[in-house]
């Protein structure tokens, strides 16, 4: 999941949450917007730890591949 994703579903679920007043049988539209939101924000954590992650690799040089001596 990344960071457009989560952000997605945080402001669908803040959207659901906060904005609507339906009402559906069988369904608590509040609910679903706190889930969708908590999901979003547990993505996006994620997402931020992964990337901090990838930013601290070290790239080795493969051999074969450095410039060699001109004589």
């Amino acid at each position: 999941m990344g960071i457009g994703v989560s952000v997605f579903l945080l402001a669908l679920g803040a959207i659901l949450t906060f904005a609507v007043n339906a009402s559906v049988s069988g369904l608590d539209i509040n609910v679903v917007g706190i889930i969708l939101m908590v999901a979003g924000a547990i993505g996006l954590v994620m997402t931020m730890i992964l990337m901090s992650r990838d930013r601290g690799t070290i790239v080795e040089e493969r051999p074969g591949t450095r410039e060699r001596d001109v004589y």
